[in-house]
Order: C-alpha cells, then structure tokens, then sequence
C-alpha cells in the first residue's frame, strides 16, 4: 500500500467514526470550558471592575483576541485530526488574532507617547499572566490532547501545538475578565508568551500520545 492509499485509508476509517468523535469534541469543549472556568474562579475570580470595564475598548478586545485564537485554532485542529482533510485555509484563519493583536499594538503606539510604551508593556501583573493563562489552560489541554487519540493526526506535533493554541485561547480569554493590564502592547508580550508555552508543551505530548 501505498502513501496514498494509506491515507486514503485512514481518512475512510475517521469517516466512520465521524459521529463518535463529533461527539468527543463537544464532550472536550465542555469539559475544557468548566475545568478552566474552575480553576479561574478558585484561584483568580474577576477583577472588581468588570463589568464597568466592559464599556472600554482595550478590556473587551482581549477577549476578542483570545477568543479569535481559540476559534480558528479549533477549527483547524478538527482538520488535522483527521487525516486527508483539508488544513490550509484553517491555517491561514489562523492568523486572525494575531493580525487583529498587531493592528491594535500599532494603533496602540500612534495614539500614546513614546515615554509610556515600556510601562504599558510591562503593565503591573506580568508574573501572574505568565504563571495563570498556563495553569488555567493545562486541564483543557490535557482534555484536546486526549480527544487527539480518537483521530489519526497525520501531524501530531502540530495538532497538539494547535490544541495548546486552542487551550491558551481559551484560558486566555478566562485570564483576561481578571487580568488589570489592557494594553494590547501587554497582551501581545505576556498572553502570547503565556499560550505559546502551551502550545510547545502540546507539540511535545501530542506524538506520545496520539500514536497510531
């Protein structure tokens, strides 16, 4: 047999085990969404101006950045799950938070002071965006790369740095309704450094763990 006919192969088989790992994602995003919604609430909670901050621009586009990340990052992990499937506009989606993150940093340095740019990057809470969006994130990427052995990654490294893209959305977005720092000059230097960990972590699990 050859390459082609392998996959050709494996797509089928994916293919009829297409309902029970439909069922599996759902199942890994509600259990990601509660298991990284507990840990947030035991360990964090809200900031006490939330909701007054949803009026400002700067606090609700960080959960519209995370949230971007998270989305396009599961749209193209169920790709790469399966083998044969299409994965290249998925990754070209991809790149929508973070465009929309370098749209804002340059908005961001037109409209304040030279002088403001290190505080506004090193912002006040550094430490614990670095220490939480990882922490929140582990339990959902423990849950993605689990649902990983349902499929049959032709790319296991990959999809398991995407399911670390789609678990740093995700506790990035929880982190965010805590986190006092708005800056998006923040957001692009800690979160991304926070969910890049994460998405390392999963590119080292994922080909022990998704074997095949």
């Amino acid at each position: 047999m050859d390459t082609q006919d392998l996959i050709r192969a494996m797509a089928a088989d994916t293919r009829r085990r297409a309902l029970p790992l439909g069922t599996a994602w759902r199942v890994a995003m509600a259990l990601a969404l509660v298991l990284a919604g507990a840990v947030f609430a035991l360990a964090l909670g809200p900031r006490p101006d939330a909701l007054a901050s949803l009026e400002t621009a700067r606090f609700v586009f960080k959960f519209v950045v995370t949230l971007a990340l998270a989305a396009s990052a599961f749209v193209l992990l169920r790709r790469l799950v399966r083998p044969g499937e299409e994965a290249r506009t998925p990754l070209v989606w991809l790149l929508a938070g973070p465009l929309l993150l370098i749209a804002a940093v340059g908005l961001e340095l037109l409209a304040v002071p030279s002088a403001d740019w290190a505080a506004r990057l090193v912002g006040v809470n550094a430490r614990v965006c670095l220490t939480f969006i990882p922490l929140i994130g582990a339990a959902p990427l423990v849950v993605f790369l689990a649902v990983l052995r349902h499929g049959a990654p032709a790319r296991p490294a990959l999809a398991g740095a995407v399911a670390g893209l789609l678990a740093g959305g995700l506790a990035g977005a929880f982190y965010a309704a805590h986190c006092p720092d708005d800056s998006p000059l923040f957001v692009a230097s800690w979160y991304s450094l926070a969910i890049a960990g994460l998405a390392v972590a999963g590119a080292i699990l994922a080909p022990r763990v998704a074997r095949w």
